[in-house]
């Protein structure tokens, strides 16, 4: 992928590609001096009835917590019927260029990580020229080839990459970029983590009409020091992402990714988000293995498209097990399935309603699952 023009990251950004209803914004378009300038994004409202008990997230846009979902004897306790409604998903987003072909966006939404929704949380921060962006958008360990089109603003567990976006530095020439990264790193048993250097990301993506094909990889330093003992060890992933258009009405989309050592880059690893990277043996870091993929299928229906997808997460805490640590608690698989209708009544105007079934193991072999219906409606200028 190409970032020497302003279009192509400009594009992703605005696409919604990972978030739910896909939609290229028409923005406002607009000149100041010699700059060219617009503003785009959406207003959109999510509502979600939770079918046996509410997993939605308390972070704003209706999505579902794995976190939240019973399992074991705390199933029999569940409240069924769950109704709520918001519109902290909405956004807006400024892009301009100079006659030098230098580009800058800027993103914003509502969605908050701390203190209330409803704050103005930044999204997209970058600069670009001449192939180098620098700034805060995608991680370039992330694709959206392979993305099945999904209601909920968080994409299916093992979707490709890290879906996040991150700050980092990167040049890209043709279909490949490279990148240097914020490290994300976490070492279960203990908070002294220490990011030394920065990750090293590689990416190839290709498109052809509505095909395509996409395949990273990662190295990253996990280590801490908590002042008496420290300990480094190498991390890395890699995924492979294809979408693969079968008719002018059918297309099948998918992934598959693999960690040792990176699961913080591992899509809803954890207990919700993403898992540890490796945990402490005594003294020593010791890796943890994970992996994951999705598969899905879009077929187009009158005004829109049917789509039913699945996607499941694993991480392998036999040695940790073996060790001695008690992780019985701790997420081994999470996984679930969708089903959604999504259409254009009109231009600029994207309707959907979507059921998501959600599943968890834990380590200790307690396993729940959790039902749910979602419907949301969005306006793009």
């Amino acid at each position: 992928m190409s970032h020497g023009k302003f279009s192509t990251p400009g594009k992703v950004a605005a696409s919604v590609l990972a978030l739910g209803l896909v939609s290229q914004a028409s923005a406002f378009e607009f000149q100041a001096g010699d700059v060219n300038a617009k503003v785009y994004g959406y207003a959109r409202l999510n509502a979600t009835y939770d079918i046996d008990e509410d997993i939605s997230t308390s972070r704003g846009t209706r999505s579902g917590d794995f976190s939240k979902v019973n399992t074991g004897d705390a199933e029999d306790s569940e409240v069924s019927g769950h109704f709520g409604a918001d519109a902290f998903q909405s956004r807006i987003g400024v892009r301009a260029t100079t006659p030098e072909g230098v580009a800058v966006t800027i993103e914003g939404d509502f969605r908050s990580f701390s203190g209330s929704p409803g704050n103005l949380r930044l999204r997209h921060a970058y600069g670009e020229y001449n192939g180098v962006l620098m700034g805060r958008t995608w991680s370039n360990f992330n694709s959206f080839i392979g993305l099945v089109p999904n209601l909920e603003f968080d994409p299916l567990a093992g979707s490709a990459g890290y879906t996040n976006r991150i700050s980092q530095v990167r040049y890209s020439t043709g279909p490949v970029s490279i990148a240097l990264e914020d490290t994300v790193s976490r070492i279960d048993g203990t908070d002294a983590e220490q990011d030394r250097l920065p990750t090293l990301t590689a990416r190839y993506e290709s498109r052809s009409g509505g095909s395509g094909f996409a395949a990273a990889a990662l190295v990253h330093q996990v280590g801490y020091d908590d002042s008496v003992n420290d300990d480094t060890a190498v991390g890395y992933a890699v995924f492979g992402a294809a979408k693969l258009a079968l008719t002018d009405t059918l297309s099948v989309m998918g992934s598959i990714n693999y960690t040792d050592g990176a699961n913080g880059y591992l899509w809803r690893s954890g207990s919700n988000f993403y898992g540890q990277d490796a945990y402490l043996n005594g003294d020593s870091v010791e890796t943890i293995v994970g992996y994951g993929g999705t598969l899905g299928a879009s077929l187009k229906v009158g005004p829109g498209a049917i789509t039913a997808g699945v996607g499941s997460v694993t991480m392998d805490w036999d040695d940790a097990e073996d060790d001695g640590l008690a992780v019985g608690d701790q997420h081994e698989r999470n996984s679930h399935a969708i089903l959604n209708y999504q259409w254009s009544p009109v231009k600029n105007v994207k309707l959907g309603v979507q059921y998501s079934h959600y599943r968890v193991k834990l380590v200790n072999g307690d396993d729940g699952d959790a039902n749910r219906l979602h419907f949301a409606g969005q306006y793009n200028f």
